[in-house]
């Protein structure tokens, strides 16, 4: 485990129809470019956001790169459906590699953690499930019960859907794979429950993407190759819920791809997080789907 020196802290700036909580149902809508996969669930699996702040410049991270794959992959903790964000850190970078997927948001975000859980250090690898436990990433034991503690947890019910893409933005199938262009994401949150006295819950949208490969060459993994997964590509913040209200949250963000990022390997994400206390009162995912 690696420790640094906390970076300055700086805030994270941060009539629909729904389906079942984070799951997705194909909607007939490939004529749009935009399909919808359901993805593995029993239905009875409570969502669960298990964040890991990493680098490929740090030697001890790759166990923990593994691990969070794995939880994601093989949902291993009975009741639970792990959302995994792979979020990698820029304050390895000075040290030989420039981690290409690194970002200073992720840094500050991990900053925000390390005030709330009393700690003057940041460190990788991290993890952080549901935003209230915090433990050194490749620590299979430490994850399992966080995450078999939270998914037994009441959580808000997230429901997600790709909407349709206006018709004046796509005329042709052709318009609709513009890595430009702007998908519409359908998200409604309900049953948010009881929030903390004073705090606000905030709504996050995240765009992750797997099967990225790396070749390290310089700094302490030089020569090591890696293959990444549930790596966050954009966090953004998109709006406030309400939670004295039914539907404390609805609103359709656009998603608008980078040229390098392939859709049949993104999935979105979008979570409800306390600011103050950074509890995770609920979240869901949903995959793209290649046309």
């Amino acid at each position: 485990m690696h420790m640094k020196l906390r970076l300055s802290l700086a805030c994270v700036v941060a009539g629909l129809t729904f389906f079942a909580v984070g799951t997705a149902y194909k909607r007939g809508a490939a004529a749009q470019g935009v399909s919808a996969s359901p993805r593995p669930s029993d239905g009875k699996r409570t969502p669960v956001l298990v964040e890991l702040f990493t680098s490929e410049g740090c030697s001890s991270c790759p166990p923990a790169d593994a691990l969070i794959a794995r939880l994601e992959k093989t949902q291993p903790v009975a009741g639970a459906e792990v959302i995994a964000l792979k979020e990698h850190v820029d304050y390895w970078n000075h040290l030989g590699w420039r981690d290409p997927y690194s970002s200073a948001e992720f840094s500050e975000r991990q900053n925000g953690y390390a005030q709330v859980f009393g700690s003057n250090q940041v460190y990788t690898p991290q993890m952080i499930v549901d935003g209230r436990t915090e433990f050194v990433g490749s620590s299979e034991g430490r994850a399992r019960q966080a995450i078999l503690q939270e998914a037994q947890a009441p959580k808000a019910a997230v429901y997600l859907r790709w909407a349709p893409i206006p018709s004046g933005q796509a005329r042709d199938l052709a318009a609709a794979k513009s890595a430009a262009l702007g998908i519409p994401l359908d998200v409604r949150v309900e049953e948010l429950g009881e929030t903390a006295t004073g705090d606000t819950p905030e709504v996050y949208l995240a765009i992750t993407e797997s099967n990225l490969h790396s070749e390290v060459l310089r700094g302490e993994n030089a020569g090591s190759r890696f293959d990444h997964f549930a790596v966050v590509r954009e966090l953004r913040p998109i709006g406030k819920a309400n939670p004295r209200v039914a539907i404390a949250f609805a609103a359709q963000p656009m998603v608008t791809l980078a040229p390098n990022w392939k859709r049949e390997n993104l999935r979105a994400v979008v979570f409800v997080q306390e600011r103050r206390s950074r509890r995770v009162l609920g979240a869901a995912a949903l995959v793209f789907a290649a046309q």
